[in-house]
């Protein structure tokens, strides 16, 4: 099974569209996909395929209420599979997901109260996995892609732990370009907070323009122990149409999205070559489990 998870430490820096356009780019090559949203912001995966409906309902069910014991129904219910893009189901974030962590504490608390052994700890980073292996997960989907916010806690160290796997998008700037001892740090932190072995698939460069900076980033990072599968060039007319028309990329170019509506978009060479570079990207990634 692949299993992995987006994150930056940096917003902004094309996480979440990575993630949505890997999903699709899986579907596309015959993989069953699930993506799990774990980002209370609004502007998360829930949104690119048009399931965030619930994000706000209080008296919702939700991944927060299934991750701390206390659901409303079944967790397989959670999985929405109306998104628009054949093959990829989500589970949709949930505005509980912000409290996440006190939420995990109380959780704790009770559990470890009622436990008969006086030193049990309930193991908080763990919840995930124990969600999707209950619920036949692995047996279900081929590709488990999970999307946390830009900010460590429970919502991340749970998805790490159950993923085992990471992918880091950058930007090759001031916001989003980290040093090499920098993205070193970024993952011994990880195995030490979640406490197994983490795996960098890669770290992949976004809005790439080629200025003189961007490439003296990059030649550092191609010099380096990390992977660098992709590089993606700014199409910042694509991806605002993603966020516009609530869908991939491959279903802008596909279905010819622009301003919100089908059929008018024209199809660029180079936003078709983009598309090809996330297919490369998607059997990369799925190279690496093999």
């Amino acid at each position: 099974m692949i299993t992995y998870t987006t994150y930056s430490e940096a917003g902004g820096v094309g996480k979440t569209t990575t993630a949505a356009n890997l999903a699709a780019a899986h579907a596309e090559r015959g993989q069953r996909v699930l993506v799990i949203d774990l980002d209370p912001q609004e502007g998360s995966l829930s949104y690119v395929f048009d399931v965030a409906d619930d994000r706000a309902d209080g008296s919702a069910d939700n991944i927060v209420r299934h991750l701390i014991g206390r659901p409303k129904g079944e967790f397989t219910d959670l999985i929405r599979t109306d998104t628009g893009e054949a093959g990829v189901d989500v589970l949709p974030a949930h505005n509980m997901l912000a409290n996440l962590t006190q939420n995990m504490m109380k959780a704790a608390e009770i559990e470890e109260d009622m436990h008969v052994d006086d030193d049990y700890e309930w193991p908080r980073n763990e919840q995930l996995l124990r969600l999707l292996r209950e619920n036949d997960v692995p047996e279900d989907y081929d590709v488990v892609i999970c999307d946390p916010q830009a900010t460590e806690g429970d919502a991340l160290y749970n998805a790490i732990f159950a993923t085992r796997s990471v992918l880091l998008p950058v930007e090759l700037s001031g916001k989003g370009a980290l040093s090499i001892d920098g993205l070193t740090d970024l993952a011994e932190g990880l195995e030490a907070e979640v406490g197994i072995d983490v795996g960098v698939l890669g770290i992949v460069p976004v809005a790439y323009k080629g200025t003189n900076t961007q490439k003296e980033h990059l030649s550092e990072l191609e010099a380096s122990p990390f992977d660098v599968p992709a590089v993606f060039g700014e199409r910042s007319s694509l991806m605002q149409e993603m966020w516009e028309s609530q869908a991939t990329a491959f279903r802008v170019l596909d279905e010819g999205w622009k301003e919100g509506e089908k059929g008018l978009r024209r199809e660029y060479d180079r936003e078709k070559d983009t598309l090809d570079q996330y297919r490369d990207l998607a059997a990369h990634v799925e190279g690496e489990f093999e």
